[in-house]
């Protein structure tokens, strides 16, 4: 297959503008919205049932309480073989003894004919403490995988690695908030997952960087920004097929087990995967491979390198460099007359046609 030809170096700018907008958005919408947590982080109320109608479905039981007004309602059926013995379901917080948590309560006891039924105020499972301590795995992660990649790659690389994963992780809450999804502990356990394939993806890029390293300076990669060009189309093929490999078995997940067969309970787990993995295709090639190049060009040697590449391409257009055009004689017309570019690629030519004729 043909190697692509795509300037992504060449488009950084815009794709930083389009990547900063983005970002921004999401900041603002996170600020005014906020995200829509689900009872597992502010609590709710739960309702329990026992020795309920033997075909009982967990959609018909979150129908019913939606049907009665209740809120980030989860329902789960507990089986014995095929046959349903027990449930719970649990929504969003109401005052117990309420109109509301009444008319939920009598909706369930309608659709479910449990022989026992109880429900109570529950607080948050995810507390404060679990908050924290996933916090700091968080920390601890982007530090040995900054170590490692210094290590094995670059220092550049790891730093480059580690905005690709904010980008990833701003964007996708991004757009949890201004969509209103509910977050739950699994979207939390999926955008802790995201970050492992995003950064497959960008590891993939900055290995095929390193190893191009050696032809640094050879014709078509005269400059670090050519060389990480030149390594983004030799690898998009196999990212792109990674990634969509990679989407299809989630988005299965996403809608045919949680929408048609009914598997709720999956659904904030692959809409997060869903979501940061499609990110994580993007940043690793129009973030990270940019912005390794953006700081690649910064190092004097690649400066020094870039002003040979512009003094080579202009000598193969036949354009001499200005010191190599003979001074005009003191006193002579040209020495009086304004010099002007057309005088300079005059002289020039001038000069090149007399060394032709000796």
């Amino acid at each position: 297959m043909k190697t692509p030809n795509i300037d992504f170096i060449g488009r950084a700018k815009r794709f930083a503008m389009v990547s900063a907008s983005l970002m921004l958005i999401a900041l603002i919408v996170l600020g005014f919205r906020g995200l829509d947590l689900s009872i597992d982080f502010v609590g709710g109320v739960s309702y329990t049932m026992t020795d309920v109608r033997d075909d009982l479905t967990s959609q018909e039981l979150r129908e019913a309480a939606e049907g009665a007004g209740a809120q980030d309602v989860i329902a789960q059926v507990q089986l014995s073989g095929d046959d349903a013995v027990g449930a719970v379901v649990r929504t969003e917080a109401m005052d117990v003894g309420s109109d509301e948590a009444n008319a939920v309560s009598d909706a369930l006891n309608e659709v479910a004919q449990p022989a026992e039924f109880s429900f109570s105020s529950v607080g948050p499972t995810w507390g404060q403490r679990i908050t924290r301590q996933a916090l700091q795995a968080l920390v601890v992660f982007m530090i040995v995988i900054v170590i490692y990649i210094s290590l094995r790659l670059e220092f550049k690389m790891a730093v480059a690695a580690v905005v690709a994963l904010a980008h990833d992780l701003a964007l996708t809450i991004g757009i949890y908030a201004a969509l209103g999804f509910n977050v739950s502990p699994a979207t939390v356990i999926a955008l802790l997952t995201i970050l492992g394939y995003s950064l497959y993806d960008t590891v993939v890029v900055f290995d095929r960087v390193k190893e191009n390293g050696a032809t640094l300076g050879d014709p078509g990669r005269r400059t670090y920004a050519q060389l990480v060009n030149s390594s983004l189309n030799e690898v998009l093929y196999r990212s792109i097929n990674t990634s969509v490999t990679s989407l299809l078995p989630v988005g299965a997940l996403l809608l045919i087990g949680a929408q048609v067969l009914g598997a709720t309970t999956l659904q904030d787990l692959a809409l997060a995967l869903f979501i940061g993995m499609a990110v994580g295709i993007y940043s690793s090639l129009f973030v990270a491979g940019p912005f390794l190049a953006w700081w690649g060009m910064k190092e004097p040697e690649e400066i020094r390198r870039a002003a040979k590449a512009a003094k080579e391409e202009a000598e193969a257009d036949g354009e001499p460099e200005p010191e190599d055009v003979a001074a005009p004689v003191a006193g002579s017309p040209e020495a009086r007359a304004p010099i002007t570019t057309d005088y300079v690629r005059g002289q020039g030519k001038g000069k090149k046609r007399k060394k032709g004729k000796r």
